[in-house]
């Protein structure tokens, strides 16, 4: 396959880029920044099997927030046309809804229009709570801190916009309520609409698994809209 990913610099896109780039996807990395060698890298490393092919990773210089050049580089990607998929990863901090769901609205509009999948990994504010699926999680202080409330209610607000979307070929995949980097294990579990937690009550996973998740996504497509994935000890979700 041939993936773009649009904030190929983040935690998160950056292990998506070394994940897909090491099981043999041509990957288009777009983001403002050059994508640091570090990814390459780390894609190489984590290439297995008896040829370890160099990577494919073309780093392409993008402004998300530019409708224009957002579409030039997706229409015009490569020879054989555009990618076959991509995966929306983008952030600020502090956050900006306004910006999150303009992009947001934006790459779905262009992606109908070429004919591209689109995974976009959003916010966990976005799930139910696990044992009261009335209360969303952007609600639940047990796991979204007043801190962290803003990011939980702008995530919900893409989820809309995605939503809205309803003839698009789209999949909005939350993360658990901490994600940070650590280590690849390769296993995780996964939901739909309700936050995953551990026997300990804990959600998490690592950016390196969610990155595991969301190839395994894009090659397999599930039939849900909205999907969650949480570290392999996570409970099944009710």
């Amino acid at each position: 396959m041939t993936i773009a990913v649009l904030g190929a610099t983040g935690m998160v896109g950056s292990r998506v880029t070394a994940e897909a780039g090491a099981r043999g996807h041509q990957v288009l990395a777009l983001s403002r920044k050059p994508v640091p060698e570090s990814a390459r890298e780390s894609a190489r490393e984590q290439a297995r099997g008896p040829t370890r092919q160099s990577v494919n990773v073309t780093a392409i210089a993008v402004d998300a927030s530019d409708a224009h050049a957002v579409r030039e580089v997706l229409a015009g990607s490569s020879s054989k046309g555009a990618p076959d998929a991509l995966v929306l990863a983008v952030r600020t901090d502090p956050v900006d809804q306004e910006f999150l769901v303009g992009t947001t609205r934006m790459v779905l509009d262009i992606a109908a229009e070429l004919g591209i999948r689109v995974l976009v990994v959003g916010g966990a504010g976005a799930l139910r709570s696990p044992g009261d699926r009335e209360l969303p999680v952007a609600d639940n202080t047990a796991h979204v801190s007043a801190d962290f409330r803003a990011v939980a209610v702008a995530g919900i607000a893409q989820l809309r916009v995605c939503e809205a979307h309803d003839t698009g070929d789209w999949v909005y995949l939350s993360p658990p309520a901490l994600l940070e980097p650590g280590e690849r294990t390769g296993r995780y579990r996964r939901g739909i609409d309700t936050l995953l937690t551990g026997a300990d009550g804990r959600s998490w996973i690592s950016a390196e698994d969610l990155a595991v998740a969301v190839v395994d996504e894009l090659e397999t497509p599930g039939r849900e809209r909205h999907i969650t994935v949480g570290h392999h000890d996570a409970l099944p979700s009710a």
